[in-house]
């Protein structure tokens, strides 16, 4: 029989869920593994815990997975997949936070012939919204720290739009209030800015900052004089007081990225932070505001050892990436907080072989209970880990030791010899926990994943 009560109450028990689920997140951490894809996932855990162990990020009760195409591509680059995931909107390769039909047209060269300066022809696309931006016109604070260059494509989708990834000094100057090219649409500016290239944000000299802005500007003064602090070491981001200041741009590298995890480690000089204490202090700093916070958070570094085909620093990076998720989850309260972790796209590393169960992730495979080691028709042995594509194809394989393939600066063999390893068209892994998680299930687009934010915030 029919019974009416009951399906009363289950459309009641939906609704209220559906209600539940939206508007449920204060603050927002968005984490991005930079070409961490599924194998990447799976060497790293084996290489911090063990093939039974769990890193950090596979804790997270909600999965899904994502597909990560571009708008003119089947393998996408870092900067469509990013602007998809913070707009909603698939765009071409190349392309930062703009509409689909923007084409993606060539930097150019300043006044002292360095690359990095916007080529984009007047009407070519339109600024896409971001997750970012939402959050500020909503009164939360924002901020997005990395591990590269503060203007690569990752942190660069956040807060900026422009027609190619590569325009570096205008991706900059979006940055920052008052300044020519800012982006209105961050209304008194992104809170919190972390990385390294300071060359982009400081004034170009021919013998201390060769890769300087010419136009002169020093954007960390600019922002300074707008009640930011300016801090470039370690030390001195562990002494920011959020109390009495929350407002920070970080620039920790002169020139390029930040270190290596690995190398960073090992250099008692570094005055580099780790991704983790840069994601605790960003959290006390967004956390002052009333109205809470999206914060973006970028494990970079992880997709340029694998385009080198250097796995070991690879999986050191995701490690360090898996403990910068830990250190948020220990400072927030699911209860009113969003924890999402994703990739932008995959790679092309693969896990050969049968190897034995405990056999180091970076060794050679090695078989049986005898660890017998497994090699080629030519007699020469092989390592769990190998490239489809890259650098490193020898035109005669030689034969190999675990001392050579387990050393850091080892480098993966690859099937196809190219002079970079390239990305994989592959779907990514998407983990969530906290206000609004429950959304992410199934397979999804990376543009829904917006959508998905979006609605937790009640945007």
């Amino acid at each position: 029989m029919f019974n009416k009560t009951l399906l009363a109450s289950a459309l009641l028990s939906a609704l209220m869920a559906t209600q539940a689920s939206a508007a449920t997140a204060k603050n927002v951490i968005f984490f991005l593994g930079d070409g961490m894809g599924p194998t990447t996932v799976t060497a790293s855990r084996i290489y911090k815990v063990g093939e039974a162990g769990q890193l950090t990020m596979e804790t997270l009760p909600r999965t899904a997975r994502i597909k990560t195409f571009s708008n003119d591509a089947q393998t996408t680059d870092s900067a469509p997949s990013m602007s998809a995931y913070m707009t909603g909107v698939k765009m071409n390769n190349e392309v930062i936070s703009m509409s689909s039909d923007t084409v993606a047209e060539s930097v150019k060269k300043d006044a002292n012939g360095n690359s990095g300066l916007s080529g984009c022809s007047t009407g070519n696309g339109e600024a896409a919204t971001t997750l970012l931006e939402l959050a500020k016109a909503a009164g939360k604070k924002v901020g997005a720290i990395t591990t590269t260059e503060l203007t690569h494509a990752t942190p660069a989708a956040t807060f900026a739009h422009i027609c190619h990834r590569n325009a570096y000094y205008d991706i900059a100057a979006q940055a920052i209030p008052g300044g020519s090219g800012f982006n209105s649409a961050l209304g008194d500016g992104v809170d919190v800015l972390m990385g390294g290239g300071a060359n982009y944000w400081t004034p170009y000299d021919a013998t201390s900052n060769p890769k300087g802005r010419a136009d002169g500007r020093d954007l960390p003064a600019e922002l300074v004089s707008q009640g930011w602090s300016s801090v470039t070491t370690q030390s001195e981001l562990a002494a920011l007081d959020p109390a009495s200041q929350s407002r920070v741009i970080g620039l920790f590298s002169k020139t390029s990225h930040l270190a290596y995890d690995l190398d960073r480690q090992a250099d008692a000089s570094s005055t580099e932070p780790s991704l983790a204490e840069m994601t605790a202090k960003a959290i006390d700093l967004l956390a002052t505001g009333e109205q809470g916070y999206f914060l973006m958070v970028e494990g970079g570094r992880i997709d340029h050892a694998l385009h080198g085909t250097n796995a070991k620093r690879a999986l050191q990076d995701t490690v360090a990436f898996d403990e910068a998720i830990q250190t948020a989850l220990d400072k927030v309260d699911r209860e009113n907080t969003l924890i999402v972790v994703t990739a932008d796209h995959d790679h092309t590393m693969t896990i050969n072989g049968y190897s034995a169960l405990g056999n180091p992730i970076l060794d050679l495979v090695k078989e049986g209970s005898d660890l017998t080691v497994k090699r080629d028709l030519d007699g020469n042995a092989i390592t769990t880990l190998a490239f489809g594509n890259g650098p490193n194809r020898k035109e005669v394989r030689e034969d190999l030791t675990s001392e050579q393939v387990m050393a850091d600066d080892y480098l993966q063999e690859s099937g196809v010899k190219l002079s970079s390893e390239t990305h994989g068209g592959g779907d990514v892994m998407l983990f969530a926990d906290g206000a609004g998680a429950e959304t992410f299930k199934g397979t999804l687009d990376n543009t829904q994943v917006f959508g998905k934010i979006k609605s937790a915030m009640g945007l």
